[in-house]
């Protein structure tokens, strides 16, 4: 007789009965992992939380006062004969895949996950295991990243040529994760950069827990937008072609998103540039860190689902579709006044 799998997948969430334990569950559970802070992954009502050290802050920012437990990188912690412990995961800052293990059966749920190291969040690291959950929001072979330095001289020769004409810059990015890596990667010698409250927020939570990032300027209510021509300004994806933004007068709007890789999107949202960014795996990203688990049961979740299950059977993985009320990068979701 068959036994149970380690993981199942229920209506609250991927459920590991043995250890009681939800991982990144959509609907209060009595106790969830959570793999990163972002708000479709970390949701609010959980009687108790588990996440990364390097995650806690921001999970207790968007939260509040919740009971949370920290762990470090591939520390293990045992449930009733589960091993649990949390690897890297290389999305954002204090991201981890949950790696559940019990009795030769090894399941890794790796949330959202890049391969590429951007420089601030802790590299990817593949974890060995039978049994491999992972996203495929970019799940399509046209979705291939160009390196991360590439991309940053075309940010930096769009701001430093915008500069030069006395105009802003205002580039879109999400608060958490994509704003920390743009920041990261621009030179300040080329002007002021200013920020918007919600970027403020999560840049000044993580400077508390020593990250460090070049200086920026918040933009309050009663700043005055016209005093620092040439800036870079960093904003949620909202907040373009707002009123926000119009506060700024002759301004050029960029993005940076991986979903800039598919013709017709910057069109549509009336963007000048287009930054082809994510903090996502790309096609070639996906395989790889596939492969590197060696597992051989593979679960794909939102995203190009249906065409990437398809490709990982025609590579001979055992391959299935896991409904998830996860987001891709476009909705995350964002508690974000503009």
């Amino acid at each position: 007789m068959a036994h149970e799998p380690l993981i199942t997948f229920t209506d609250r969430g991927m459920y590991c009965a043995r250890a009681q334990v939800y991982v990144d569950p959509w609907k209060p559970v009595a106790r969830a992992l959570i793999t990163h802070g972002h708000a479709d992954h970390a949701r609010e009502g959980h009687a108790h939380y588990m996440c990364t050290k390097s995650a806690a802050p921001i999970m207790r920012h968007r939260l509040g006062a919740i009971d949370l437990q920290e762990v470090e990188y591939g520390e293990k912690i045992v449930i009733n004969g589960v091993e649990i412990s949390f690897h890297p995961a290389g999305h954002v800052i204090g991201s981890a895949q949950i790696r559940l293990g019990y009795k030769g059966e090894v399941w890794v749920i790796s949330g959202d996950y890049k391969v590429e190291h951007d420089g601030i969040s802790k590299p990817f690291e593949p974890v060995r295991c039978t049994h491999f959950v992972t996203e495929c929001t970019f799940g399509l072979p046209i979705f291939k990243w160009a390196p991360q330095a590439q991309v940053a001289t075309q940010i930096n020769d769009w701001w430093r040529t915008n500069a030069n004409a006395g105009v802003h810059s205002i580039i879109g990015a999400y608060s958490l994760g994509k704003a920390q890596r743009i920041l990261s990667l621009l030179e300040p010698g080329i002007g002021p950069i200013l920020t918007h409250g919600a970027i403020e927020a999560s840049n000044a939570v993580l400077r508390g827990q020593g990250i460090t990032l070049p200086q920026t300027t918040l933009i309050t209510p009663d700043f005055d937008h016209t005093s620092q021509n040439g800036a870079m300004v960093l904003a949620p994806p909202a907040a373009l072609g707002s009123k926000w933004a119009a506060k700024f007068g002759a301004h050029s709007s960029g993005f940076a998103s991986g979903w800039m890789r598919l013709r017709g999107v910057r069109r549509r949202r009336a963007l000048e540039r287009g930054f082809v960014m994510s903090d996502h795996a790309d096609w070639e990203g996906l395989l790889h860190a596939i492969a590197l688990t060696n597992a051989e049961n593979i679960y794909v979740t939102h995203g190009y689902t249906d065409i990437f299950e398809r490709h990982l059977k025609s590579a001979g993985y055992n391959a299935a579709i896991v409904e998830t009320e996860f987001d891709g990068e476009d909705t995350t979701p964002e508690s974000e006044v503009i």
